[in-house]
């Protein structure tokens, strides 16, 4: 399987950002992959088969969807037959917390970019279909976004971050919209089960904040107590069991991949005390975090 870094598209470290209009013909389907950045795409013409984690879903015209990190996708297109799409792709850090919630609209992000909103039966879980002026509206947000990104005028990094966000904000309205017009159709489980998957992304992309259950309950407008009995209904972890799982999962990455001390990795991930850290990791993992070192260390060696 092909792996897209983001590195082959964009500058991570000064304007994590691209974006490009393709075609997609029998020729030049992209083969089956998986990448480390977003993809927002938005679909300008033609109809395929989207093959997205090992299922099939059909998109067409006006069709927007987005791809997170370590999705597995491609695409099946009918011989003589094309898909034109518009791909944008970034790295979450292009609009950070701080800088939405200087905007004032720090929700707005963490509701799209989870976005597990809609079941099977209305297609796969990202995508939303735009017809009529919904569609036109995005359509000429993306081609905005194309121009500055192209010109690259004095400027345009921050219009680009003001345009993505404006974009998303219009998503999520235009998916509150479709909700409220399906919402007779959800049953309690499928409700459980989106809400479940949203905090469990807001968990992966915060893990190094202070989390708290009566801060995500706040956020998510649930009682303490509703929202761990649904978590672990769900998971079959309570919400602080799985933000150390979280956390130790990243820990583990750290410790295989950087040479930073082990007291630098446990604030990293978000735990203040080292000490709690690693006593919390023998017990997950099976040994300390200096010896997990070894042994990744060791393996990696032999490897090579």
């Amino acid at each position: 399987m092909k792996q897209l870094k983001s590195s082959q598209f964009m500058n991570e470290k000064h304007f994590p950002f691209w974006i490009d209009f393709k075609v997609h013909t029998e020729e030049n389907i992209p083969p089956v992959h998986v990448h480390d950045f977003i993809e927002l795409v938005y679909v300008t013409h033609g109809k395929a088969e989207h093959i997205f984690e090992g299922k099939r879903y059909e998109v067409c015209a006006g069709d927007v969807f987005i791809v997170n990190p370590g999705e597995v996708h491609t695409y099946n297109l009918i011989a003589g037959k094309e898909l034109g799409i518009i791909n944008c792709l970034f790295l979450s850090t292009l609009i950070d917390d701080i800088w939405l919630s200087n905007l004032g609209v720090s929700e707005a992000m963490d509701y799209f970019y989870i976005h597990p909103f809609l079941n099977q039966k209305e297609r796969f879980h990202h995508c939303l279909n735009l017809r009529g002026t919904c569609a036109d509206t995005i359509y000429v947000q993306f081609e905005k976004m194309a121009e500055e990104f192209n010109s690259q005028k004095e400027g345009y990094a921050t219009l680009i971050r003001l345009q993505l966000v404006q974009m998303l904000m219009e998503l999520s309205r235009i998916y509150r919209q479709q909700q409220s017009y399906t919402r007779h159709w959800k049953v309690p489980h499928e409700e459980r089960k989106v809400l479940v998957q949203r905090i469990w992304g807001y968990l992966e992309r915060h893990f190094d904040q202070k989390l708290t259950l009566a801060g995500l309950s706040a956020l998510y407008n649930i009682s303490s107590r509703h929202l761990n009995r649904v978590f672990k209904a769900e998971t079959g972890q309570t919400v602080i069991e799985a933000v150390h799982h979280i956390r130790i999962k990243r820990a583990k990455v750290l410790l295989s991949e950087t040479p930073d001390k082990v007291i630098c990795i446990a604030m990293d991930v978000g735990y203040e005390d080292p000490a709690f850290f690693t006593r919390l990791f023998t017990r997950q993992v099976g040994c300390s975090p200096g010896k997990y070192r070894e042994l990744s260390t060791k393996t990696l060696q032999e490897a090579e």
